[in-house]
């Protein structure tokens, strides 16, 4: 069986399950809290029916917001996920609404600024999900940057989920000696782009973990805007399956 029939054929068994997000889901709840240098963090979080559900932190990509994943949230928590998604320091207007954080903080930082908005997400998810299972969700910087959060907190994090990681910061190679120390399952997810699925390929190689996956879509875009149908019609659907799959698994090897 190829791998693309094997993720299809677990879509399918978990539809059987019951599993399978419709279009409509839970109201998220907007959430704010600060970050150890006392930066107002905004968010939006939804809440998964099932007690003690793994809690999944989503972090966007460049100049954009929670609002990326405004259509992803809800989702998750159909299938059985608590999710957070976060404005951090670095984004812009790319998803209305715009980034409340930076418009609070009255400008736009560094890539590497984000880490202590990252840290502040992890921790409100231990006080507000405790003993619960935490995976961490990265778009484009910030899949850079859950390795190097995954790698500073290997109990606390249980999985890594980056779309369309690269070498972002300026020590180009601050990603892979991250992941060099990540142990934890991780999936990784690039565009159907040749230049970034080598920079993925090149991190993916780097990970410790024995228990990793590299996808690579037939059709894709670059971050976890892939798996929104009003950015990636062609592709959307094809990279749930992938990541929905990567999640079926940790369930299963809980």
């Amino acid at each position: 069986m190829t791998k693309r029939a094997a993720m299809l054929r677990s879509l399918v068994l978990i539809g059987g399950l019951g599993l399978v997000p419709g279009v409509a889901g839970p109201a998220p709840a907007t959430v704010t809290f600060n970050a150890a240098d006392g930066v107002t963090i905004y968010a939006r979080a939804w809440t998964a029916e099932q007690p003690g559900a793994p809690t999944i932190l989503l972090f966007h990509q460049a100049g954009s917001s929670k609002s990326e994943y405004a259509p992803l949230g809800p989702r998750l928590a159909q299938l059985g996920y608590n999710a957070l998604a976060i404005d951090q320091r670095s984004g812009g207007d790319l998803y209305s609404p715009t980034n409340e954080t930076v418009q609070h903080l009255g400008r736009s930082e560094g890539y590497p600024a984000v880490l202590p908005d990252m840290e502040a997400a992890l921790s409100w998810a231990e006080r507000t999900h405790p003993h619960a299972p935490v995976y961490v969700w990265g778009s484009s910087y910030s899949a850079a940057l859950v390795f190097a959060l995954a790698a500073k907190h290997p109990h606390e994090i249980g999985a890594v989920i980056a779309f369309s990681p690269g070498e972002y910061l300026d020590d180009k190679h601050f990603v892979r000696d991250a992941a060099r120390k990540v142990h934890v399952p991780v999936f990784i997810d690039s565009a159907a782009d040749p230049q970034e699925e080598r920079s993925a390929r090149d991190i993916f190689d780097a990970v410790a973990s024995r228990t990793k996956e590299d996808y690579v879509p037939q059709a894709g875009i670059h971050g976890s805007s892939t798996l929104r149908e009003d950015r990636d019609p062609a592709g959307a659907a094809e990279n749930w399956t992938a990541v929905t799959a990567f999640l079926a698994k940790l369930h299963r090897a809980q």
